[in-house]
């Protein structure tokens, strides 16, 4: 647990420094308890996504890094590889390709990188993954784009 909580805080060290060099992702740590972070993550460009800020929730066990942190989508978000109702991201370097080498800022980054590359062969979201492996991107476009004016931009007037 030492081990875990000397990372969490070098990986917080960074996290501060790194604040201007990424402004697509804005990370925190709970003031309470170093194992509960929370991430801002703006959509990435050219997708349904853009323009859209979208809340994380990490969870960092006790053996991290020898572990991943669990981390869900708190923001409402229509992509195949997450569970529309839990938040839950189907993502392999949160399962079994997991390696130490990863930071919570570089699951950030990969995170975004799934929001552009949807990998629809393994959903999470059967109604989103059905259009993309159909070929009706352009529904499934609509829709993501709904839901991201829906839940992750700001309320207008």
């Amino acid at each position: 647990m030492q081990q875990s909580r000397a990372r969490l805080f070098k990986e917080y060290k960074e996290v501060q420094r790194e604040k201007v060099a990424d402004p697509d992702i804005q990370l925190v740590c709970d003031e309470t308890n170093i194992f509960k972070w929370t991430a801002l993550i703006k959509g990435p460009s050219e997708t349904p996504y853009e323009g859209g800020v979208f809340q994380l929730a990490f969870a960092v066990p006790e053996p991290y890094p020898l572990q991943p942190p669990q981390v869900r989508f708190l923001t409402k978000i229509f992509h195949p590889n997450v569970h529309f109702k839990t938040g839950e991201i189907c993502l392999d370097i949160l399962k079994n390709a997991w390696s130490p080498a990863w930071t919570l800022q570089s699951v950030c980054r990969a995170i975004i990188a799934l929001m552009a590359h949807p990998e629809a062969d393994s959903p999470l979201n059967c109604d989103s993954g059905n259009l993309l492996r159909s070929g009706d991107v352009r529904g499934f476009n609509s829709m993501a784009r709904m839901y991201t004016r829906l839940a992750a931009m700001p309320k207008k007037g």
